[in-house]
């Protein structure tokens, strides 16, 4: 079974630009949840113009399904917080400074030692450790020498090249969930998944443990409703 994680940072982002507290990201996770979704994901950032850190540290006193924390934990700050809360899982992006959103994954090569390092940390408090890498074979390898339970794949190219030649867009994904089948990772996904493109994915990486989703998800909910676009995307993931 692939797991649904809901990734409800554009709930925080619509409640600050506001200020208050509307749409309240507590009861929306909780509502995600009640509605079927197997996990919630977040990604705090230093600027916390999402998901802020006390976002966080409510969200683990409620949150009963699996709890995934995502960010760069070369911020010292997003290490102590991992380390207060104690999620299921966190996966770790090296996202830069100021970027709107990930765009790339790791170098598991070059970042080798920092890796092994940061993933003892983790692993040593009993939290999971994922770590967000392309499509690239040697790069999923490269997170298990570094010690890792999982790789998350970062899927924004193949949202990209999907509507052109789904064939062409999965096949390095294929490679690479292959690559850690082989060496004993858990396997993830997420960035642009919607839809439209989650199904064919699934079909091609039956193994796929967890996809993180929030951005197509949410703005499907505008029209769909919450509760009903969860149960859509779960059926998406029913095969």
């Amino acid at each position: 079974m692939t797991r649904l994680s809901v990734n409800i940072n554009k709930i925080a982002t619509l409640r600050n630009s506001r200020g208050g507290n509307n749409p309240n990201v507590v009861k929306t996770a909780l509502d995600c949840e009640a509605f079927g979704a197997q996990g919630i994901t977040v990604h705090p950032r230093p600027d916390e113009r999402h998901i802020r850190y006390q976002d966080v540290l409510d969200l683990k006193q409620v949150v009963t399904t699996e709890f995934n924390i995502e960010g760069n934990p070369t911020e010292a700050k997003f290490i102590e917080l991992v380390l207060t809360t104690r999620p299921a899982q966190v996966t770790l992006v090296p996202d830069a400074l100021g970027a709107i959103t990930s765009n790339a994954g790791w170098d598991t090569i070059t970042h080798r030692d920092r890796l092994i390092d940061l993933v003892q940390i983790f692993k040593g408090a009993g939290i999971r450790v994922s770590v967000f890498v392309d499509p690239i074979e040697k790069m999923v390898e490269g997170a298990k020498i570094c010690g890792a339970d999982r790789v998350e794949l970062y899927t924004e190219p193949y949202a990209t090249e999907y509507p052109e030649d789904p064939e062409k867009a999965v096949a390095s994904y294929v490679k690479a969930a292959k690559v850690a089948q082989e060496v004993g990772l858990g396997l993830n996904a997420g960035h642009d998944l919607s839809l439209e493109n989650l199904r064919f994915l699934k079909e091609k990486i039956p193994h796929l443990d967890e996809v993180s989703i929030g951005h197509a998800l949410i703005c499907d909910a505008l029209y769909f409703g919450l509760e009903n676009t969860i149960q859509m995307y779960l059926r998406e993931l029913e095969v």
